[in-house]
């Protein structure tokens, strides 16, 4: 029987997110954990209720799964609060470590659409010392927290000069992060994954073929311009559309769940 707890990280109404566990046995440790990042174009319209049905999943899987809201652009985040609650969200499992027989020797991320753009930046924030600290504020970065190691992005934003470009979902980069890039280089570069190449943790960019939402490009690009590093990202493609990719039931978020289980291990 999975077993569900809330937790709050802060004290905004939305820094919180939901503990999913699986039966142990006594004594029994949970081996890893896996944060489930919902998107939505980094917009309040979207919560965590989009990745509870995968935290609940995970859980009756056998995984440990930590199920993540955030401050969204227009609900009191974009630059730089979305990025800093995505951080002390996943720091927040260190404190749950111990009264719920958590190992944290690998903590790993399942981020969907901008929230598989947010899985991707955090496993890059050991690169984040200072940044943007001309544009009006800079990420607050606990360099002794959890780190990820390694991220599962479904059809995740990876690519935010080229979203921009694109002009995705009307706008919404320049509104997660106050601005257009001619406005804020500094910002926009340092919340682009691509800035962060090459990492040293592993990351399946995972993408829908019948994807209408966010292009292909957002994963083949990221996947590319990582190839010099030593731990290249490695593009998958599954059946079905962009929500398909977040349905339990379906054979896309099934190839999803098996690649965070393989990270896991």
């Amino acid at each position: 029987m999975t077993q569900r707890y809330r937790y709050e990280y802060g004290q905004d109404p939305s820094q919180w997110g939901e503990l999913f566990l699986p039966d142990l046995p006594a004594g029994g440790t949970h081996q890893g954990v896996v944060v489930v990042i919902h998107g939505g174009y980094w917009r309040s319209t979207y919560g965590a209720e989009l990745g509870e049905p995968l935290a609940k999943d995970l859980a009756e899987h056998g995984v440990a799964a930590w199920n993540l809201e955030y401050r969204r652009a227009g609900n009191g985040g974009g630059w730089p609060a979305t990025f800093e609650d995505i951080l002390a969200g996943i720091d927040k499992l260190a404190g749950l470590a111990e009264p719920h027989a958590l190992d944290l020797g690998k903590v790993v991320a399942l981020g969907h659409s901008a929230g598989g753009h947010l899985a991707v930046w955090a496993a890059g924030r050991a690169k984040m010392d200072g940044l943007a600290p001309a544009e009006g504020g800079q990420v607050k970065n606990n360099n002794d927290g959890v780190r990820l190691a390694g991220v599962v992005s479904q059809s995740g934003v990876l690519n935010l000069a080229e979203a921009e470009r694109l002009d995705l979902s009307n706008g919404a980069v320049a509104n997660l992060l106050g601005g257009p890039s001619s406005e804020y280089p500094q910002r926009h570069r340092s919340a682009d994954p691509m800035a962060a190449l090459p990492l040293d943790v592993p990351v399946y960019a995972v993408h829908a073929e019948a994807d209408d939402d966010v292009p292909l490009a957002m994963s083949t690009l990221y996947v590319d311009a990582s190839r010099a590093g030593a731990v290249p990202a490695r593009l998958v493609m599954v059946p079905g559309d962009h929500f398909d990719l977040i349905n339990p039931e379906s054979p896309a978020y099934a190839t999803c769940r098996e690649l965070a289980a393989q990270l896991l291990r």
